[in-house]
């Protein structure tokens, strides 16, 4: 039914390095986990192929700081290397459930990001055969199947395709043995691996571009079911067959410094603060301001597909998922299409009604969630027309989906989604105005909405002009143990999303909620030592909101309020007030989320707590 015209991300929820080349691997090696870091992870390892002592390896549970004591000034000394940071699936973070895994003899040293789904299986009858078991992870079974498979084989690359033959599941892995010295072997299913084309002879692998940016932008991204083969005479790409293949040369368009911190504190402040430009890269070449449409390269469909569409899912997790709210309701406000957002990690295991003329929509920053992706093959499996909404190029559910649109936002380092959030949205609102264009929305009421749009960007760093007061605010609450807090309609997602970034970077509980259905139980809750952050835009509800402030206040919260209104009700009723620009109501979240997001970041940094590496959080979640 639909064309297909979205390619190829990186992004994991564990960290995958690799070199192979002239110079000493080690020290590429742990530049490359410092920037992985981001991502969330709690244990460290490298190997490192000596010619003295063979496979050295070395790995730490905990910061990436712990595995720097151990190699300080004991660096192993060699040219071909992995490495690795782990986010525990299987066992805890301890020194033996941490990457790389290696084989009894310590010859082979493997990594892997992902889940071996029939490693119990596999487990006993390696034992049988004399196979030592060291960790608790599912990991290490696929480590000993190489070690079998050479048995049969001198080749690192067949080995490596004979234990890959007998597992279910998905991986990204990098390997590495003495017995075929010199040489890495890289495969991918479900979980992301990038070759990196350096000079005078060096490659390297990843799992994020983010660790290799600064020795070469040239990429080569893997395909799903791809391996690749790296060593001195150079790098030979397989298809899931295992024919040689070429794949195409990519050019990363950002470089480190875009990846930095860039002279900010946290990147969480700083991806906040840039949330103007990316707001542009988002709408840059795609207003159509005379047609009032949208222009969307990646949306090859015929006009006819998209007006017969009679139902619209858009699926997601975490902070994609309240962006995916705002988006299934401008879809119906605007191109009258009924829509529903759903949890992807709900939607996959139940039995929803979908059809050829049902449109499934996953958003996520990564391209990698598994969930969204588990989700999207669901519906494709049932027939439906799929569409991603992504960040980064390349990634599993670009490759998976009919078509697209890319967010453009630059590299998004913090784990606490901020900037990609108010992309999503536009990207949403942008495909709203497509689609309603071509069904029944006038000429006038899109130019309306690219009018609004396109000034978002000013209206967003006029909003940022509030860090100082909501600072003070963050000063005045941050022993708080509770929050609530409350909005209407396009509010209402807002909230949502106002209380996760609370809860992900601070440790404070908090609850987002519909503000009219306060009444219907979170009022309870309401006393002196709750405040009650509201969304109050003067909006179509804005009278019915200050109704809701009025209950809080009448069982004495305290309430601090987010409002574009400059008139005495407000300020007389809520305890603080933070001014926002007005804009449409559909838009108004993506001005609105902003002081929430600097809410949680200068409370989480005002009770010491790790804004960027959020305790027990990764990324980008490539596991179910």
């Amino acid at each position: 039914m639909l064309g297909r015209r979205f390619l190829d991300s990186f992004g994991t929820m564990c960290g995958i390095v690799g070199y192979v080349g002239p110079r000493q691997a080690g020290p590429i090696l742990m530049e490359g986990l410092k920037c992985l870091e981001y991502r969330g992870y709690d244990s460290t390892g490298l190997s490192v192929l000596t010619p003295d002592q063979g496979m050295v390896t070395r790995k730490r549970p905990g910061k990436l700081r712990e595995l720097e004591r151990v190699v300080n000034g004991r660096m192993p000394g060699g040219t071909c290397g992995i490495a690795h940071t782990r986010w525990a699936t299987h066992g805890p973070p301890t020194e033996a459930n941490a990457h790389p895994h290696v084989s009894s003899a310590g010859d082979i040293a493997l990594v892997h990001n992902g889940i071996i789904e029939n490693a119990a299986v596999h487990r006993p009858r390696l034992e049988e055969l004399g196979f030592e078991f060291r960790s608790e992870t599912d990991t290490e079974v696929l480590v000993h199947l190489v070690d079998l498979a050479f048995r049969e084989t001198d080749l690192l690359e067949d080995a490596v395709a004979a234990a890959l033959s007998q597992i279910e599941g998905t991986y990204g892995i990098a390997v590495a043995s003495a017995r075929d010295p010199g040489k890495l072997v890289v495969g991918r299913h479900g979980s992301p691996i990038l070759l990196g084309i350096g000079r005078r002879g060096e490659y390297l692998v990843a799992s994020d571009a983010a660790a290799i940016v600064t020795h070469t932008k040239q990429v080569v991204r893997l395909r799903d079911g791809d391996s690749a083969v790296l060593g001195p005479n150079g790098y030979r790409t397989f298809d899931p067959a295992g024919r040689v293949v070429r794949r195409h040369i990519q050019v990363v368009t950002w470089d480190a410094q875009a990846a930095g911190k860039g002279g900010y504190d946290h990147y969480m402040q700083k991806e906040i603060l840039e949330q103007p430009s990316s707001l542009r890269e988002v709408m840059r070449g795609r207003l159509l301001e005379e047609e009032g449409s949208s222009k969307l390269g990646g949306i090859s469909v015929p006009d006819d597909d998209l007006v017969a569409l009679d139902r619209i899912v858009v699926t997601a997790c975490g902070t994609s998922w309240h962006a995916a709210l705002l988006g299934a309701s401008m879809l119906e406000d605007f191109a009258r299409v009924p829509t529903v957002a759903e949890y992807a990690s709900e939607f996959r295991y139940r039995n929803p009604v979908l059809s050829p003329r049902t449109l499934v929509i996953g958003i996520s920053q990564s391209g990698e969630t598994a969930d969204t992706i588990a989700a999207l093959q669901e519906a494709k499996r049932r027939g439906c027309p799929t569409m991603g909404i992504v960040n980064t190029v390349g990634s599993s559910i670009a490759a998976l989906t009919d078509f697209g649109i890319y967010l453009h936002a630059g590299p998004e380092i913090g784990v606490a989604s901020t900037k990609s959030f108010t992309s999503q949205v536009v990207a949403q609102a942008l495909f709203t105005l497509y689609l309603a264009r071509r069904r029944s929305m006038s000429i006038l009421q899109g130019r309306e909405l690219v009018h609004a749009l396109s000034r978002l960007p000013v209206l967003l760093a006029e909003t940022l002009k509030v860090d100082g007061q909501v600072r003070e605010i963050a000063r005045r609450y941050r022993d708080s143990p509770n929050f609530l807090y409350l909005g209407r309609g396009y509010q209402f997602p807002v909230a949502l999303e106002g209380a996760l970034k609370l809860k992900e970077v601070s440790y404070i509980h908090a609850e987002g909620y519909p503000a009219a259905e306060m009444k219907h139980g979170p009022i309870a809750l309401v006393d002196e030592d709750m405040p009650v952050v509201v969304l109050a835009p003067q909006d179509p509800v804005y009278k019915k909101t200050l109704a809701n402030i009025q209950e809080v206040k009448a069982r004495r919260g305290r309430v601090i309020a987010v409002s574009t209104a400059q008139d005495d009700e407000i300020h007389e009723l809520a305890d603080e007030v933070m001014i926002v620009p007005r804009t449409m109501p559909a838009l108004m979240p993506v001005l609105a989320v902003v002081p929430l997001q600097l809410l949680a970041y200068h409370i989480a940094v005002m009770r010491g707590c790790d804004v960027d590496q959020p305790r027990n959080l990764a990324k980008s979640v490539t596991v179910e």
